[in-house]
């Protein structure tokens, strides 16, 4: 941090009075001036908590792809249709057992070994070369996009909340206050709050096992330099095609996740597909916190853009993406190579 503030000292300025006036905003009690400009508190924390939670669903998908293509070089544009796939399977889990809980762990392990075929079949045979792997697997996400729409439709699902996430929870936010001096606390969905705390914790989980333990050290290696970790008796294939069926896991549990409070439908793949790819170009390949890191941005851009400005909301994403390009080629968090 402090070579952070030594080397950018202006960019340090911003980042701080950014914070300040964003705790603001969020804390104090708006004058009436402020809320005849911008609307109401209630809207902007609404608006707020909802890319921050969004951001949570971005980095449950973007983890998974930023293990695939940051740290293993494998470039599988198919992820997005592993992220729907675990969707479908999800809901149907739960129309079958009426377990929301269990629907996780049947979307993960489906997700997985469809991970594992892929890494296989298709990107054992082409290692090193992108540009085949890039043209494979748009092929392999149309045949996947085809074979899903034939077996469930064109509806839209929505996989059902358990009864024990439904309804909102006041959280200690004023949104106004009443003629009484009474404050107006915001409410919002327990299950989006569960959600996020359960990204935040897999998000932490990831990054310890990553840089704080063996199996860490192991991956990191074999990315680095394999051959060597091979000779040393590391059986790396094994490990490479671990690492891809928990990031595809993970995108299948996403798919879930993005189910309960949003839905599934033919052409989320391409949408979360598009948002992976923007969350690692922003945080930098092969980070977990970059990955946090910019599917934060990219949530509440997108959240707070629908809400202040919708018509041009979407180009919010990518002047974050090309502002990153432009200061910092490698991501946030990235490593210059």
């Amino acid at each position: 941090m402090n070579r952070f503030i030594e080397r950018h000292p202006v960019w340090a300025l911003v980042t701080v009075v950014a914070i300040v006036v964003a705790l603001w905003l969020i804390f104090a009690i708006w004058p009436e001036g402020l809320e005849d400009a911008i609307g109401r508190k209630k809207v902007f924390l609404n608006a707020l908590f909802n890319g921050i939670t969004l951001g949570g669903l971005y980095f449950l998908v973007a983890s998974g792809f930023t293990l695939i293509f940051g740290l293993m070089r494998n470039v599988n544009l198919a992820h997005g249709s592993i992220y729907l796939f675990g969707g479908y399977i999800g809901y149907k889990t739960v129309e079958w057992t009426g377990s929301w809980v269990f629907s996780f762990i049947v979307a993960f392990i489906a997700a997985a070994l469809l991970g594992i075929i892929l890494q296989v079949l298709v990107f054992r045979r082409m290692e090193g070369q992108d540009l085949r792997q890039t043209l494979v697997t748009i092929g392999i996400s149309i045949v996947l996009a085809d074979l899903m729409l034939w077996g469930f439709g064109g509806n839209y699902y929505q996989i059902h909340t358990p009864q024990w996430l439904v309804g909102p929870m006041p959280l200690p936010f004023v949104t106004a206050v009443k003629s009484s001096g009474e404050p107006v606390y915001l409410t919002y969905p327990i299950v989006r709050l569960v959600i996020l705390m359960a990204s935040i914790v897999i998000g932490v989980a990831m990054w310890l096992v990553l840089n704080r333990t063996r199996i860490g050290m192991i991956v990191r290696a074999g990315v680095d330099d394999r051959d060597m970790l091979a000779a040393m008796g590391v059986p790396i294939q094994l490990v490479f095609v671990l690492v891809f069926a928990f990031g595809a896991g993970m995108a299948g549990m996403a798919g879930v996740v993005g189910g309960t409070f949003q839905s599934i439908s033919p052409g989320e793949d391409t949408r979360f597909l598009l948002a992976s790819l923007v969350v690692v170009i922003v945080g930098g390949m092969g980070s977990i916190t970059g990955a946090a890191i910019g599917a934060l941005l990219i949530g509440l851009a997108e959240q707070i853009g629908l809400v202040y400005f919708p018509t041009y909301g979407i180009v919010l994403t990518f002047v974050i993406m090309v502002v990153t390009l432009a200061v910092r080629p490698q991501g946030i968090m990235g490593k210059a190579r």
